[in-house]
This record gives structure tokens, sequence and C-alpha cells, in this order.
């Protein structure tokens, strides 16, 4: 599939061949935006892969998708959603990767009663108070891995970690979760600049701090740069990181640096079930690479709203609603369901990065919470 003609309006053409996407008769235009270029490109790219992917297999003339560049800019992000929300028309947003661009786009579009599906950022503030009932989020609550990382450190028998993440939303979200499942004590806790590359002085500060163990919280190449810097440092106290800086797309850029350390994920290509053995199948077959947790979410997310158009017309906002609350499509991770707040309960795994011939990628080796949702959503009032 091509791509390239980021902002033009990808029809997509025939029929559904089952009672699908447009069982209901109704059309439904989705507005993407999502990260194509510059720093961290690659995650963006990722989702819209997975999602175009499952809009691909469903075969329908029932969805019609824009796709727009953020260039991680919260400024851009707002201005393409006011013109896909005034101009294009669009019925559903979706596609953004970083939460600080996630702040500025959703509480205006959803206000605007349009619906916004999440395949990545989950920040805090949008899982408690300020939830609302057109939001979904299919990923996850920006603390959920990293409280499975502070989970199984504890089960590991860690004391003394040094922790440290980009100081924007979810990197705060990032060290408040590993904390909370944590319970040890901390040899230092710093935040990093968003887009940070150098990590010499942090690495000191971890050199010396008598550290038993190190979390950290760096998505994309911001974790390929400390990874390889990390390794090259000599220091030797043992990582552990949330699948956003292990996932497949990285672990190739930084090579022999990443094997036999711990992340935790939501999402693995083992995962055992038909639907993610064909998603990883069709994904290398489509794209030649092995898919990210991030195309995961995007096929995910797509697949989710498919099973809505399935059941409600999105003229129809409380019929349209009440089908993506219900979540019944077939996930690539298995069991799905939302919880009150419209965030996933999940399990949430351990993972291993190991080499596969010449691929570097991960296998699970254990299950750090089961059956996971969030602490924000007793505050959330849907």
């Amino acid at each position: 599939m091509n791509f390239k003609s980021i902002g033009a309006a990808l029809a997509l053409a025939a029929l559904c061949t089952s009672a699908g996407a447009d069982g209901h008769g109704g059309k439904v235009k989705v507005g993407m935006i999502t990260t194509l270029s510059g720093g961290g490109a690659g995650l963006g790219i990722d989702v819209r892969d997975g999602f175009m992917l499952a809009v691909k297999q469903a075969n329908t003339d029932a969805l019609e998708v824009v796709i727009e560049d953020d260039q991680r800019k919260p400024e851009i992000a707002v201005q393409l959603a006011d013109k896909m929300i005034q101009s294009e028309k669009v019925d559903v947003l979706t596609g953004i990767i970083w939460s600080n661009l996630a702040m500025a786009v959703v509480p205006a579009a959803t206000a605007q009663g349009k619906f916004y599906l999440s395949p990545n950022a989950g920040p805090s503030a949008l899982a408690g108070k300020g939830c609302h009932p057109n939001y979904f989020n299919v990923a996850w609550q920006n603390d959920n891995l990293h409280e499975a990382a502070g989970a199984y450190a504890k089960s590991e028998g860690f004391k003394n970690s040094f922790i440290l993440a980009p100081n924007y939303p979810a990197g705060q979200d990032a060290l408040t979760g590993y904390k909370r499942q944590y319970g040890g004590a901390l040899a230092g806790e710093v935040f990093t600049q968003l887009g940070q590359t150098d990590y010499a002085a942090e690495i000191a500060q971890i050199r010396a701090s008598g550290a038993d163990s190190v979390f950290f919280f760096l998505p994309g190449g911001m974790g390929i740069s400390f990874l390889k810097q990390y390794a090259d440092s000599g220091v030797e106290i043992p990582v552990i990181g949330p699948a956003f800086s292990f996932d497949q797309g990285i672990l190739q850029a930084v090579g022999d640096a990443a094997l036999g350390v711990k992340n935790t994920s939501q999402w693995n290509k083992d995962i055992d079930n038909p639907t993610n053995a064909a998603f990883v199948e069709s994904f290398q077959a489509e794209y030649g690479r092995l898919p990210s947790l991030y195309a995961s979410q995007g096929f995910d997310t797509a697949n989710l709203l498919l099973s809505a158009m399935a059941k409600a017309d999105v003229k129809d906002a409380d019929a349209f609603r009440a089908a993506l609350k219900a979540a019944e499509f077939d996930s690539t991770r298995g069991d799905f369901a939302f919880g009150d707040n419209h965030h996933p309960i999940q399990d949430i795994y351990v993972r291993e990065v190991i080499q596969e011939g010449d691929v570097f990628t991960n296998k699970i080796i254990g299950t750090a919470l089961s059956a996971h949702s969030d602490v924000y959503a007793a505050d959330c009032n849907m």
C-alpha cells in the first residue's frame, strides 16, 4: 500500500463482502492526525500502517480516511484538527502519538461532538476528571505499562531504582506509574528534555547513584540514543523499561545493546490467538517488516471502529457510542474490554529482548499484571 500522499483522502473502494462495516448504511469519515516526519515518525507510520491494513482487509466503501502529519507539534495538530472538523467534516478523529498533542486536540474535538479513538496517547487527565463519553483509548492509560514495570522490579527484589523520563505528560505519568507498583527507594529521579539525544550527564548520575536497577521511558529515537550510550558507558546496572523503548522499530537500531533487557507490554507478536497470528503474517506480507506495538494498536483501533459501524450509524451518537463501548471485535491482544472511563482492561506482560537470526525482537516471559485497569477511572463521572 502506498500512503505517501499524506493529507489526501483515501477512498476505500469495494463493498464489504460480509455483514460488515457498512451493514447500517452509514458512511464514516475519519481524520487521522499522526507523526509522519521528524523525531518519532516511525511510531506514527506504524500506527497508520496498522490502521490502514485493517481497513484494507475490511474491503468496504463505507469508510474514508484523511491522513495528515502533525510533525510532533501541538500547534500543527490543533490546526489540522480544526481543518478536519470544520472543512473535511470528519466524524471520527484518531492517530495522535504524543500526549501533549492529545491534550491540545482531544478535549476540543469531543466538545464539538466528534468521536476520538486513541491508538496510543493515554494521558491521565483524560482518564479521570477529564474523561468524555466520546473519547475511547484503544491502547492504554499512560501509567499502565510503567506500573507493570514497577511490579516486575518489585517481584525481582530491586530496592533502589534510578528512574528517568522526558518532561511531558506521558513522561510524568510514566514515573508516577512505576513508583505506584514498585514501592522501593529511589536512587534518583530525573526528567529529561523531550527529544533529547545526549544522555552523558544522566548516565554519569546513574553511575554515581548506587542504584540496583534503572527504569527509563524514552520513546522513539530518544530510547535508541540512551540505550546505545548506556551500553557504551560500561555501566552494568540492570535496565527495565516499557515496550515503547524496546519495540520492534527501535530494536534494530539499538542492536546488541538491548539483548536480555526486560520490558513490559500489553502486546507481542507471540501472543497466541488466531487474530494476532494473522495480523503478524499479513503485516509482514504487506509492509515487509515485523509489526510493532504501535502497528497492533492502529490495527485494533480500526477494527474497533469497523465493529461499531457494523452495529450503528455514526450520526446516531448514542447508538454509536454504545457500539464502541461494547468493543465486539477480535483484538490482537485476545480478551479486550473497556472500563467505565473508556480505557482498556487488559493483561500486561513481561518481555525479554532476544535475537532471531538477524532480527532483534521480544518474547513474552511472564505476566506482570492481569486484567489491569487504571487508577484514574474512579475520578471519571461518566
